[in-house]
Order: structure tokens, then C-alpha cells, then sequence
């Protein structure tokens, strides 16, 4: 029997065997009433490879990680886990990589700002190529923001051709092209995604990739731009005025991720949901939260309130109607990932691949 979600809705994850080929969820209603969700349990390393070719990248939910180098400069500059590599998060299902680099002695690093984050950019590469080419693997893509964090632009812009070129795989592994492409014309590559050089200096042909015209700093509302025939609609307010923002926070990256139906051109939506709060509240409390809110002590993380939204969405549809099931797509960038422990976003961002699918964006 399906009940109703209520506006106070806790879903927790309930424990089944090791080897159970589901997940299930549960929210408590009453006593006597409970609502259970429940999915086939996914290989995140390979989820695309059960993707058909022709479904555009706009067309599917791609997690992502913000600053995904930034292990480093606890509170303030680390937004991952030292504990998730980039190779763990390639395995866990993560597929946008946000790579902020700078120049120290004529070498390409990754850092946070000001903050050195230690990894090469030659390591980035040699970790992406090595997943890519692994045959359990290997027909999935993953896409690179590159973004410059010092000021010689066509210093920047020469290094990151030069290390791409004399890296393992070199720019065979890259799709650089402006326009959103099928899954079929990116397996086993590199998406670029630039958010460096206005003019491609140093690139043949000037191609370096997806590349935004323009990215307003902290815009609450987000913003649009055009890449060739898709409309991205943007979301990257990061700097709130406290964590009492969070719900608003929260609202505004989400509401991004839902599709609407009838749309009259493709749409790729991206949503930032990382932040912080200066002085005080900074990217570790944004997303785990802090103190027990579940017993009205503390206030809940993001990444908490994105995986019950989505849980909501999931549970909102009509009895066996895939016309009312909510699409929801596009690439979401988070902090911290893994967390709440045990019940982390990642599968539900990937189980948004297989639901609200008809025959349509190139699904069979």
C-alpha cells in the first residue's frame, strides 16, 4: 500500500543484507503507518554504460563534487573529505569534476583560492585517463570544469593545453567542442568545460569545450546563458548570510533540477549546492549541518535535505504513471559527499537517470 508524504517527512535508509539486490527507504508516518521506497541496488562506478547512446548530457542527472581537490584548509578552503580521493569518487558515481588550479613554478596545482590543495594537474589526468580506460569502465564520461584561480590568463590557458597534450590518452581523450553532446559521442572522454581564457589561446581552432560567456559571482537567483541550441540555467549562490539560509539555499538548488515538461528547447540545468557563511559557518557545517536535529538540536546540512527532497520526489507520483513522475536532471556539485554517513546522495542523484523516462531524449 503507498501512503502520502507528509510536509514532515524523515526518511531513513533500512538495513537489508549485505548482498540484496535493493535499497529501501522508510518514513515513519504514525504508529501504524509507514511509507517504503524502494530501488534496485546500482553499480555507481558504471552507471552510464545502462545509458543509452543517444540521450544527451543535458538529459541526464551527472553528480558532481565542488572544489573536488580540496581536501585541505580545514574550515574554511576544504570541501572533500582527505578520505575521498578522486578515484573513490569516480567509483562512487561522481562524473563533474570541479578542477581549480594555479600556477607555481610553471607547473599547474590545485588549489582553493589562496589555498594550495598539493595534487598536480598531471595526477588529475593520469587518475581520470586510468578510469576510462579500465573495461569496467570505460564507457563512461566524465566532465572537467577547469577554472583558473591566478591572473595570467595566457599562461594558464597554454600550461592546460600543454599538460593535456602530454598526458596519458593526450587530446584524443577530450571532447572539445561548444555544444552539449549525445552519451555515445562521449564515452571513454573528458568533457571540457572551461572556465578559463576568453579566446582559446594556445587551442587549435580556439576549442576549448563547453565555455560559459559569462558567470555572475554569488547570483542568489541563478542565471542563464546559451550553449549552441541548449539553454543552461545556472545556480551558484554560495555565500549566504547565515545558516538559517539553508532552507532557502536548498530550494533554490533544487528547484533548478526539475525539468519542466513541454519545454520548448533542450535545457541543461547546473546547481552548486556547496556554501558558506562568513565569519562564522563555513563548507563542513553547510553540508553536514550540526547538533541533532532530528531531536530539534541543531540545524540539518544540505546534503541531508537535498536526499529527503529527492526522496519526496520520488514518492510523489501516481500508482504505475510515468507521465507524473518528475524529471529531474542535470549536474549537481555537492561538499562532503559522503555525507550523512550511511545515506549519502549519490545513488539517489544516479537513480534520477532511470525515472520519468518515456520515450523521449533518446530513451528506448
Amino acid at each position: 500500500m503507498r501512503l502520502g508524504v507528509n510536509a514532515a517527512a524523515r526518511w531513513k535508509l533500512v538495513k537489508v543484507p549485505a548482498d540484496s539486490e535493493w535499497v529501501v527507504y522508510r518514513n515513519k508516518l504514525s504508529r501504524k503507518h509507514h511509507c517504503l521506497l524502494i530501488f534496485p541496488r546500482r553499480d555507481t562506478s558504471c552507471f552510464l554504460s545502462l545509458v543509452p547512446d543517444d540521450v544527451p548530457l543535458s538529459s541526464l542527472m551527472l553528480p558532481g563534487t565542488h572544489d573536488t581537490m580540496a581536501f585541505y584548509g580545514w574550515p574554511i578552503a576544504q570541501c572533500q573529505s582527505p578520505s575521498t580521493s578522486l578515484d573513490r569518487q569516480l567509483q562512487a558515481g561522481i562524473r563533474v569534476l570541479d578542477i581549480r588550479l594555479s600556477i607555481v613554478d610553471s607547473q599547474l596545482i590545485s588549489y582553493h583560492g589562496i589555498y594550495p590543495e598539493r595534487t598536480l594537474f598531471a595526477e588529475i589526468l593520469s587518475t581520470v585517463h586510468t578510469f576510462l580506460t579500465t573495461p569496467s569502465t570505460s564507457r563512461e564520461t566524465v566532465v572537467m570544469s577547469i577554472k583558473q584561480e591566478d591572473s595570467d590568463a595566457r599562461l594558464f590557458s597554454k600550461l592546460v593545453h600543454q599538460e593535456i597534450v602530454t598526458s596519458p590518452g593526450g587530446l584524443a581523450m577530450w571532447y572539445l567542442e561548444n555544444r552539449i553532446p549525445t552519451l555515445g559521442e562521449v564515452r571513454g572522454k573528458i568533457v571540457m568545460f572551461s572556465r578559463f581564457s576568453v579566446n582559446g589561446y594556445g587551442w587549435d581552432n580556439a576549442g576549448i569545450g563547453i565555455h560559459p560567456p559569462i558567470w555572475p559571482d554569488n547570483d542568489r537567483q541563478g542565471f542563464t546563458w546559451n550553449c549552441r541550441e541548449t539553454l543552461v540555467r545556472t545556480h551558484d549562490w554560495y555565500t549566504l548570510p547565515s545558516f538559517l539560509s539553508i532552507p532557502e539555499k536548498v530550494a533554490f538548488s533544487t528547484d533548478i533540477l526539475v525539468t519542466p515538461r513541454g519545454s520548448s528547447c533542450p535545457t541543461l540545468s547546473i546547481s552548486f549546492l556547496s556554501a558558506l557563511s562568513i565569519p562564522l559557518v563555513f563548507p563542513p557545517i553547510f553540508a553536514r549541518g550540526f547538533g541533532w536535529p532530528q531531536w530539534g538540536i541543531g540545524f540539518e546540512g544540505v546534503n541531508s535535505r537535498v536526499g529527503k527532497w529527492l526522496l519526496d520526489q520520488f514518492d510523489q507520483r501516481g500508482e504505475n504513471d510515468v507521465d507524473e513522475e518528475p524529471r529531474i536532471r542535470g549536474w549537481a556539485l555537492m561538499d562532503f559527499y559522503e555525507d550523512p554517513t550511511g545515506q549519502s546522495v549519490v545513488p539517489l542523484l544516479v537513480e534520477c537517470n532511470f525515472r520519468g523516462r518515456k520515450c523521449e531524449e533518446g530513451w528506448v
